[in-house]
């Protein structure tokens, strides 16, 4: 593809990388848009935006309302389209290789210099797979996130969005509220995101989250 013009979502709850990568890169992809979010809410309504046709999301596994893996996976499944290419200061193999397994274009460790990030961002915009030098990647089979991985798939955005709100312990009125939405729309939308994640309520729902936050699994 052509690399001007481009749209691109940085991803990361730090202002002071966001600034620093966007200016960084400013030069060497003229004339693109930069979008920026701090958390998985404030990325997932710049998605919403119907009328944006995003070339790439830089993500940040760790970003609050992110939960690990969650959101790359949300993200894959809802916005195929989209590359999305994480960029973490994990750089160990299995948290690479589980970022690939996941859908990832590619991983960038924070470490990396600019020079290196602009060739990874072009492989990646050219529709390739770019991992730094010496990584080897695990095979992840008969993994126990896959299960869960699966099931987080099948939700909808707004019921990722509502289990999220489950997790930051926000009572249904306060969900309801904050959506724009009836109580008992928020009801439903638990009674299907449990059925979905094979659970019983919404403490259940949480801890199933939180199965595929990295720092729980990798380190």
């Amino acid at each position: 593809m052509k690399l001007e013009n481009l749209t691109i979502i940085i991803a990361d709850d730090h202002p002071l990388f966001r600034n620093a990568l966007r200016q960084a890169l400013t030069n060497a992809f003229a004339d693109t848009q930069w979008f920026e979010a701090d958390n998985a809410d404030a990325l997932q309504q710049l998605l919403d935006v119907s009328h944006i046709n995003y070339d790439l999301v830089l993500l940040d596994l760790q970003m609050p309302g992110s939960h690990g893996y969650s959101t790359l996976i949300h993200l894959r499944n809802h916005f195929a389209h989209i590359p999305v290419v994480v960029i973490s200061a994990h750089e160990d193999n299995l948290t690479i290789s589980r970022a690939v397994h996941y859908g990832s274009s590619g991983f960038i460790p924070k470490s990396a210099s600019m020079e290196t990030l602009c060739e990874a961002l072009t492989a990646i915009l050219d529709g390739d797979i770019w991992l730094p030098a010496g990584v080897e990647l695990h095979a992840i089979t008969d993994d126990n996130q896959d299960p869960m991985a699966n099931k987080l798939a099948e939700l909808t955005p707004q019921q990722y969005k509502v289990l999220q709100m489950f997790a930051e312990g926000l009572l249904n009125k306060q969900i309801a509220y904050d959506l724009g939405v009836s109580e008992a729309t928020i009801k439903a939308h638990a009674t299907a995101i449990f059925r979905k994640l094979n659970v019983r309520n919404r403490t259940q729902a949480v801890i199933a989250l939180q199965q595929l936050e990295r720092d729980k699994v990798d380190i």
